[in-house]
């Protein structure tokens, strides 16, 4: 178990993730590409309760595009912090926000939407694994 710092591009928000992540991997779907403005995102989820705002929690900017993900970032420099996922129970702190923790990824989610493919032998679900109300469908890499 760890405590990890994490903060925005200029630094403005400055947050801590204590303990371990309940999962890790990598997210295919068009609104974590569009919002990450990169082929993949890379994901850290967290009980919300583990996800700890220690400095500029006024400067934090979020927008919902649907009530699955309230996206968070830094009011000043735009930098993106995590995204709350309410139907989960979790928050998503992107991987690269959290220099310290050693990122893991155990599988792909939403790779039905992939424009990337990646050959790490990973699972790539379809969708969500069953667990989380998805087809646990798994597609070939």
């Amino acid at each position: 178990m760890g405590d990890y710092k994490g903060s925005c591009f200029c630094g403005a928000v400055e947050f801590t993730v204590s303990g371990e992540p309940a999962a890790m991997g990598y997210c295919h779907c068009e609104s974590c590409r569009h919002w990450s403005a990169g082929p993949v995102n890379a994901f850290t989820l967290w009980q919300p309760e583990a996800v700890k705002v220690t400095k500029g929690a006024d400067n934090i900017g979020t927008y919902n595009k649907t009530p699955t993900s309230f996206r968070k970032w830094c009011k000043t420099c735009g930098g993106h912090l995590f995204n709350d996922h309410p139907p989960f129970k979790l928050t998503d702190v992107f991987a690269a926000m959290i220099p310290g923790l050693k990122f893991q990824p155990a599988l792909h989610v939403n790779y039905q939407e992939t424009v990337m493919r990646v050959k790490d032998g990973l699972p790539k679900m379809k969708d969500f694994p069953a667990e989380m109300g998805g087809s646990g469908v798994t597609l070939p890499e």
